[in-house]
């Protein structure tokens, strides 16, 4: 399990990913060829990786998402320290919160 900010990260096994999602198209890497896990809406600072990979996107905002690193790879942000991960499934969650009346993704 490996936590940095608001996006906790956890391991699958490959035979426990669903076909849905392994369907699902790879989402867009950013301008510096990053898959951004997390922005911050404040900063402007993200939750990113540069490693051979995909980051699988829900469609629903407070399901997880999912990221398959066949070569493992370096989770970086500008605020907190570097965590690297092993090659592999994992599924990557958002932290929420309660507001009057509803549940959203935390923003940072």
């Amino acid at each position: 399990m490996y936590r940095q900010g608001d996006i906790l990260i956890l391991p699958v096994p490959e035979d426990e990913v669903p076909q849905s999602v392994r369907d699902l198209p790879p989402s867009p890497r950013d301008g510096r060829g990053r898959m951004v896990l997390a922005l911050g809406e404040a900063t402007g600072h993200a939750h990113a990786l540069t490693a051979p990979g995909s980051l699988l996107r829900v469609p629903d905002p407070l399901a997880p998402d999912h990221l398959h690193l066949p070569s493992g790879g370096r989770l970086v942000h500008e605020e907190h320290a570097a965590i690297t991960l092993p090659k592999g499934w994992y599924r990557v969650i958002r932290q929420r919160e309660y507001v009057p009346g509803a549940v959203r993704v935390v923003a940072d």
